[in-house]
């Protein structure tokens, strides 16, 4: 494909900037009453807005506090969810100083085991059923009849 303009007289011509001094002369005058017809329909609501400035700034200032409230109550780090956050910090804080009592014990019989004879030789009759020469032990006897099965797939 050939772009090439073979008649230079049928090329558009960009305007000069004189031209578009002497559009924006010839429309001045419409400009200036088009503007001149709009500020006349504006200039009463504009009046109205300046007089009531005060009443607007106070109901603007009590909607940007009510707004601060809502976020500081109940947003993303609100007092709802710090209340919330706080209880289970305290529950945890609980549950940790029972965990640490439990792991004190256990330290403590497992430090009686190793040192303290009494504390073995106790261990080992309570979970080995271990007894001294001469000594009986009464182990009762298992139940004569098992009690029978709640349904019938445990028969089998």
């Amino acid at each position: 494909m050939d772009f090439r303009v073979k008649d230079l007289s049928k090329m558009r011509r960009f305007p000069s900037p004189q031209d578009g001094l002497r559009a924006m002369a010839e429309k001045a005058p419409r400009a200036e009453a088009l503007a001149e017809s709009w500020m006349e329909s504006v200039r009463p609501l504009a009046a109205q807005v300046y007089a009531l400035r005060r009443r607007i700034a106070t109901i603007t200032v009590a909607v940007l506090a009510g707004l601060l409230f809502v976020h500081v109550m109940f947003g993303a780090n609100g007092m709802i969810v710090y209340k919330q956050k706080r209880a289970e910090y305290e529950s945890l804080q609980k549950r940790i100083a029972q965990e640490q009592k439990e792991s004190e014990l256990y330290t403590q019989q497992i430090q009686g085991l190793k040192t303290d004879e009494r504390a073995i030789e106790k261990e080992a009759r309570e979970q080995l059923r271990y007894v001294r020469p001469g000594e009986y032990v009464y182990v009762p006897p298992a139940p004569a009849n098992p009690p029978p099965p709640s349904n019938h797939s445990a028969r089998k």
